[in-house]
């Protein structure tokens, strides 16, 4: 091979040239994105931690983070290429473009992935509250970032779509530490009605799981069609009320029974009027 012809000056000069031009930008590039890489995981470091002392459920913590970080990352690859000269615009449209598509595709899901954030974050309920939420009703199991599993009272598992529960009326059962229990009795209308109110508030004072304050109800509230009924509402602990309303309705029927009234049943009077045959 003759090396007799080659320009040693011209490729030292174009050598030079490349790595004045190149290697410059190419050691800022390396830096920016080392450093870029530092500054992301810092954050999601400081995220996290924040978010853990703040007591943000644990569900959303790392996905928070993690989100924070790749944005971060996102940032500081185009920051790289713009550095080596590549345009970043087109790039930018780009991705802007196909998370557009994404978005619209993805629309339903993305959907149930905010109303799970919002959900994690202001809480309405928290795992094991008894719910009715999205039409159906059930303990809480899990809280995710799309959906939320309840159980139902025969123990029928459920998910539901965190877009319908968050789009709609929620009734947390376990939201305050006591409940009151609505009843409603019925006497005869020859009874003596204020005797079957002593009686019923009789029995709701010596019922220990009654709570004193507030103080327990009895009144009428109807003249009905075949009784004349009694509201009765006494107020207990929210862990009390499906025991303490089983045995209230039993109670108040035997009691009343024993006290000398009728609990009357929906019934009709049937009047037979005997018409004379008229004269042939």
């Amino acid at each position: 091979m003759d090396l007799s012809n080659l320009d040693f000056s011209a490729f030292l000069n174009l050598a030079a040239t490349l790595v004045t031009t190149w290697g410059v930008k190419v050691v800022a590039a390396i830096a920016l994105f080392v450093v870029g890489q530092w500054v992301a995981r810092w954050m999601r470091k400081w995220i996290r931690n924040g978010l853990e002392r703040g007591k943000m459920d644990p569900t959303l913590v790392p996905f928070l983070s993690s989100m924070v970080y790749y944005l971060a990352v996102a940032f500081v690859v185009v920051a790289v290429l713009g550095t080596l000269g590549i345009p970043t615009a087109s790039l930018v449209a780009l991705l802007g473009a196909a998370g557009l598509a994404l978005a619209l595709a993805l629309q339903g899901t993305l959907s149930n992935f905010a109303a799970g954030v919002m959900l994690l974050i202001f809480r309405p309920f928290q795992v094991g509250d008894y719910v009715e939420v999205g039409g159906t009703a059930g303990s809480v199991v899990a809280i995710g970032i799309f959906s939320t599993r309840l159980n139902t009272p025969d123990n029928v598992g459920i998910t539901v779509p965190n877009s319908s529960v968050w789009g709609s009326t929620i009734r947390n059962f376990a939201a305050n530490p006591t409940r009151r229990v609505d009843l409603v009795v019925g006497i005869s209308y020859g009874d003596d009605i204020g005797r079957a109110i002593e009686t019923v508030s009789g029995l709701l004072q010596a019922e220990t799981r009654v709570l004193d304050d507030p103080a327990p109800f009895v009144a009428v509230s109807e003249l009905a069609d075949s009784s004349v009924n009694l509201v009765v509402r006494p107020w207990c602990k929210r862990e009390d009320f499906w025991s303490l309303r089983c045995d209230l309705t039993r109670a108040l029927k035997e009691q009343l029974e024993a006290a000398g009234f009728s609990i009357p049943f929906p019934q009709r009077d049937m009047h037979v009027h005997q018409v004379g045959q008229s004269a042939a």
